[in-house]
């Protein structure tokens, strides 16, 4: 992961988006777009700056001519970048009369967009120029939502070295610190890790981070990182991230299992989200995958958990909850839930609404797959209608995650690669207990 200096920094701005209660799914969106850090230094291309302004030829040629005086080393310079097929876009006030547009737009996005937004807050600060040699800039940012857990090789973690202890401050008046070390347990128990982390110079704002790796006898390998931080507007973020392997205690197959929980909090208003994921798996296939996420933006809320479940074997069953609620006592949700083994399963469902003075409104849906081609639909709503009908209609469900034990294990390099210590000669494990008695050691028949 490489470091870039702290130049313009984008506080997140967040918003909510209810959908028609019309539409089948009425529940609440929660967007918090993520920082962004950014130096403009040393870089004649036309590009956008930290204020969103695009940088034009005369300015352009004027930080070139800074970049060939040693202003920066190309190592140092760092600009604003984009990811590849990712788009900023800026939000402005709900208009009535582009809902259709919206509309068409939402339906094409896997999630929905926001129709309103408060403004985005930005602060800026002078891009400047970090020398050669100093302590490490801040490497930070708070987490994105709905990215799920990312690979250990998105989390550039690096642990060479070791019993490390130094700090220092950079001309800006920050201060920084680095430190690693390693500790030893029973059961010859591994830990190595690294922490770094910083302030500015009034305290206003800073970020930490640590990678560990951890191994022990039995088999038990781990990979994990934490980082927070928070800013001179009083925005705060945390996210931590673990992978492991081990031995299931009743298979003794090879697992995997990864997790990842992020929070972002707004420090000018009401408004943050919480998110935790995580991923099982197993060398025979068997995979366990969910989320549970919350928000919140002032006076409305939202929460949506969801899950999968693989047995290696055919079977498979998936489900999801969503509801959100304001404070003046209005509250929707959906949620559905499928079963399916060798063609033969069920999907069921229900969407709902209650208004502030307690009046409910519901649907609810089923559907039998017989695996013949035949199909029971039925469902019925508060408001009269329903329906029972068997159909002719093809029945298609996911059996295999399109992520499995393969992928994992392809994912997991440095994972797989830790060396744990050697162990002594005769020294196992789980040692088992000693008698209680002179019984024989013998087990009894």
């Amino acid at each position: 992961m490489a470091a870039s200096s702290a130049g313009g920094v984008t506080t997140p701005f967040l918003s909510i988006k209810r959908r028609n209660l019309h539409d089948d799914v009425s529940f609440l969106r929660f967007h918090c777009l993520s920082f962004d850090i950014s130096a403009a230094c040393g870089n004649s291309n036309r590009r956008s700056n930290f204020s969103g302004v695009s940088i034009g030829e005369d300015e352009g040629k004027r930080l070139l001519r800074i970049k060939k005086l040693g202003c920066c080393s190309s190592s140092e310079s760092v600009v604003s970048k984009k990811r590849n097929g990712e788009k900023r876009e800026e939000w402005s006030r709900f208009d009535p009369k582009k809902s259709s547009t919206a509309a068409r737009r939402v339906r094409s996005q896997a999630l929905p967009s926001p129709p309103f937004a408060p403004p985005p807050v930005r602060f800026h600060s002078k891009p400047r120029c970090i020398p050669r040699n100093s302590g490490p800039q801040s490497r930070d940012t708070p987490p994105k939502r709905d990215t799920g857990i990312a690979n250990e090789k998105d989390w550039g973690i690096n642990l060479v070295n070791e019993n490390i202890n130094e700090a220092g401050t950079n001309e800006d008046g920050s201060t920084w610190y680095r430190e690693s070390g390693e500790e030893f347990g029973e059961n010859g128990y591994r830990c190595r890790w690294a922490r770094m982390g910083g302030q500015s110079q009034e305290g206003s704002s800073e970020w930490k981070e640590m990678w560990w790796e951890k191994s022990d006898w039995t088999g038990y390998k781990e990979l994990g990182v934490e980082k927070s931080g928070r800013n001179a507007e009083g925005d705060s973020w945390w996210e931590t991230w673990q992978e492991m392997l081990h031995q299931d205690e009743w298979s003794n197959i090879a697992r995997i299992e990864r997790s990842a929980q992020k929070q972002a909090k707004s420090g000018c208003e009401n408004a943050g989200w919480y998110e935790k994921w995580w991923e099982k798996y197993d060398a025979k296939g068997w995979t366990e995958k969910g989320a549970h996420k919350y928000g919140r933006l002032n006076e409305q809320s939202w929460w949506e958990k969801w899950g999968e479940h693989y047995d290696g074997r055919g079977s498979v069953m998936k489900w999801t909850d969503k509801w959100a609620e304001t404070e003046l006592g209005t509250k929707w949700g959906d949620k559905w839930e499928e079963k399916f083994f060798t063609g033969i399963g069920s999907r069921q469902g229900e969407t709902w609404h209650v208004s502030p003075s307690g009046e409910r409104w519901s649907r609810t849906w089923g559907e039998e797959h017989f695996g013949n081609g035949k199909v029971h639909k039925y469902g019925k709503s508060t408001t009269g209608e329903s329906w029972d009908i068997v159909v002719d209609e093809g029945t298609y469900y996911e059996a295999e995650p399109h992520y499995g034990w393969a992928d994992v294990v392809g994912d997991s390099t440095q994972l797989l690669s830790i060396e744990p210590q050697e162990r002594p000669p005769g020294v196992y494990p789980n040692p088992p207990p000693p008698p209680t008695d002179g019984a024989s050691h013998l087990p009894p028949l």
